[in-house]
C-alpha cells in the first residue's frame, strides 16, 4: 500500500488568470518504494486565525468578524477557504503538482474580510487531504483511499492574496448592496452632480463624520 506525504511549497498569484485565482505548489510523495498510478486527490483548505498575531489596526478591522478581542480565545474558529480536486499524475517516489485556487473579492465573504482586514505577514492555511490512489501489483489494479489524517500546513503570504486581487482590481474594493440601495444612491449622485459612485459614498461619510444628519 503507498505510504504517502503531502507538504504545500508555495504560492503565487496567477496572472494571466479571467478571474482572481492563484496556484498552489503541491509535493506529493511516496515512502514506501511503490509506484502511484494516479491520485484523485482532494483537498479541503482552511484559515486557522488563532495561529497568528494581530495589530491594532488589524484588530480593529477584524472586529465585525470576530468581536473584541478580550473574546478571541473563543471565536478564532478556523473559516472554511475553498475545497479543491485534481487529478494526480503517476509517479514513483515523489512529484509536484500545482492547485489552483480560485480568489473572491466578495466582502460578504468571511475569507475575503480576513484577508481584507491583514496588513501583512502570513496567512495560516491549513490543507486537509482525502481521495483514491491507483497503482498496480502484479498486473492487476490496486485501491486505496488517502487516509483522513494526510494534512500540512502553509504560512501564505499576504502579500500574494494582494497581488493576486490587485491583477483584477486595482487600487478597488467591491461592495454588494440591495438594488433599493443602489438606487437611494443613485439619487443622491445625481442630486448633488456628484461624478463617480466612490464620489457620492465619500460625500455620505463626510455628512456624516461633519454632524448628524
Amino acid at each position: 500500500m503507498a505510504d504517502l506525504f503531502f507538504d504545500c511549497l508555495g504560492a503565487r498569484a496567477d496572472r494571466y488568470a479571467v478571474t482572481p485565482g492563484m496556484t498552489l505548489q503541491l509535493r506529493v510523495t511516496e515512502t514506501g518504494g511503490e509506484r502511484v498510478e494516479a491520485i484523485a486527490l482532494r483537498c479541503q483548505i482552511r484559515i486557522e486565525p488563532h495561529r497568528r498575531h494581530y495589530s491594532a489596526a488589524e484588530a480593529e478591522r477584524l472586529h465585525d468578524l470576530f468581536g473584541d478581542p478580550g473574546r478571541w480565545s473563543d471565536t478564532l474558529k478556523p473559516l472554511q477557504l475553498a475545497t479543491l480536486s485534481t487529478m494526480v499524475p503517476g509517479f514513483t517516489g515523489g512529484t509536484t503538482v500545482e492547485l489552483a485556487l480560485p480568489v473572491t473579492y466578495d466582502l460578504e465573504i468571511a475569507s475575503t474580510r480576513y484577508f481584507s482586514g491583514l496588513d501583512d505577514g502570513v496567512v495560516p492555511l491549513l490543507l486537509l487531504f482525502s481521495g483514491t490512489v491507483f497503482g498496480t501489483r502484479d498486473g492487476r489494479i490496486q485501491v486505496q483511499q488517502v487516509p483522513w489524517s494526510k494534512e500540512t500546513s502553509y504560512p501564505m503570504p499576504v502579500e500574494v492574496w494582494r497581488e493576486t486581487v490587485d491583477l483584477h482590481f486595482p487600487g478597488s474594493a467591491w461592495l454588494r448592496v440591495r438594488r433599493e440601495t443602489l438606487d437611494a444612491l443613485q439619487r443622491f449622485k445625481s442630486r448633488n452632480a456628484l461624478p463617480s459612485w466612490d464620489g457620492a459614498i465619500s460625500a455620505l461619510l463626510d455628512r456624516e463624520e461633519t454632524g448628524p444628519w
